[in-house]
């Protein structure tokens, strides 16, 4: 298997870093007004999606196509365009929808470059908090805030006594199955907010992030901001984050390895 080309960072990165701007500004050009809200379950559950949710996905898909027409692109409101490149780009038009919907402002715009499958750059793009997250390699990741770039790393250091955890079930994990992971309840003491959280800890505020139930476009783009911060992600039964579901991250090895150990009771 051929590897990704290293020297292509700098190109893909640049459109990246573009696209982010471009984005904030055309949330605020068009979408921040009165938009309608559906729901994809229909009475078997909530999972909204807005017209916001297609319109960004409309103007980002517009943007990789004419900067990179032969990648295929994976988008969560209008699925696979396929061909036959090894880039793909997954997309999470607005990660938490449901903060959208209620006015919270720690949703995001969602982005990866994956090469034969595995996430390679990401993007995380709060348009209310006006920040960005990026990797410009994998051992380089930085946030944009108010236009000021700066390196982020993940503490390392942290030891299990003073763990800051954030952690959401979305009602995926049973009343009965929570009573098996006493521990991990008790250590719940930090808000989840969204993608939010994730960047959060690959800036080291916070140690641990728990999450259910997570699809490709939610986690792809923030698996190489995370590891470019030198962060630790896994699934909760230890298999690689890139196939999405339950998904663990973590600081360090060591609060990786005892969080496997407090989630194990639930992780099959």
């Amino acid at each position: 298997m051929n590897s990704f080309n290293t020297k292509k960072y700098p190109i893909y990165a640049k459109f990246l870093n573009q696209l982010a701007k471009d984005l904030t500004n055309f949330y605020y050009l068009k979408l921040n007004k009165t938009f309608k809200v559906s729901n994809k379950l229909k009475g078997k559950g909530y999972d909204p999606v807005t017209t916001s949710d297609r319109a960004f996905e409309k103007f980002i898909r517009a943007k990789i196509k004419k900067k990179f027409p032969k990648h295929q692109i994976v988008g969560e409101e209008f699925g696979h365009k396929k061909s036959k490149s090894d880039f793909a780009w997954i997309i999470d038009p607005i990660d938490g929808t449901r903060s959208f919907v209620i006015g919270n402002p720690t949703w995001s715009n969602l982005i990866s470059l994956n090469y034969k499958g595995s996430p390679v750059l990401g993007l995380a793009n709060f348009p209310v908090l006006k920040k960005y997250y990026l990797n410009y390699s994998d051992k380089a990741a930085f946030v944009v805030e108010n236009g000021k770039k700066r390196k982020i790393t993940v503490n390392q250091s942290i030891t299990f006594k003073n763990v800051k955890v954030c952690a959401a079930f979305h009602g995926w994990l049973s009343l009965n199955k929570q009573k098996k992971i006493p521990q991990i309840l008790k250590l719940m003491q930090f808000p989840c907010s969204d993608a939010l959280s994730y960047a959060h800890l690959a800036e080291g505020r916070v140690d641990v992030v728990i999450q259910c139930s997570n699809k490709i476009w939610d986690i792809h783009p923030l698996i190489p901001i995370i590891k470019a911060a030198g962060g630790y992600l896994s699934t909760w039964d230890n298999k690689d984050a890139i196939e999405a579901g339950n998904i663990l991250v973590s600081s360090n090895k060591s609060i990786h390895s005892k969080f496997l150990k407090l989630l194990k009771p639930v992780s099959k």
